[in-house]
């Protein structure tokens, strides 16, 4: 299902098929309408961790009966069914990861790019012990800058 894989500079990029993103939907649920199947091909082809602004901007070009309001109504459905999930990095905009495997994030704080970071220690993603909490979801920022904005 994956669509092609090459190798770049010690990373391998994959891009999915539109099929593969309405199998995904499928996975989780989700009826694969047009719109949807659009907006999860766009997250799992870009791991950017976009924002509503930042999708809407890709994909209205290419759908010009796509509203914002679909967008975040798109989103909000793949966060119910576990399909993706939301970040609240900062307080002007939440951004949206389609890996909702546990996992930190590294903001760059001058360019503003959002990393996946997996190799963390799995102690930091726990709760301690505490008989007075129930922990649903744990989100771990580290805030820094980034090795391409250093070296600039």
């Amino acid at each position: 299902m994956v669509y092609c894989i090459f190798a770049r500079k010690k990373e391998i990029i994959m891009y999915y098929s539109i099929a593969y993103s309405q199998q995904y939907l499928i996975q989780h649920s989700i009826k694969p309408s047009v719109q949807r199947t659009a907006v999860m091909d766009y997250l799992l082809n870009n791991r950017t961790h976009p924002t509503v602004d930042e999708i809407f901007s890709a994909l209205s070009p290419s759908m010009p009966t796509l509203s914002k309001t679909t967008v975040y109504n798109t989103l909000n459905i793949f966060i119910e069914r576990g399909a993706a999930r939301m970040l609240t990095i900062d307080e002007k905009n939440a951004r949206y990861d389609v890996d909702t495997t546990p996992h930190a994030h590294f903001i760059c704080q001058q360019c503003g790019k959002v990393y996946d970071v997996f190799d963390v220690n799995p102690e930091v993603l726990q709760l301690p012990k505490n008989e007075n909490f129930k922990a649903d979801s744990v989100e771990v920022f580290y805030y820094g800058v980034c090795n391409n904005c250093s070296s600039n």
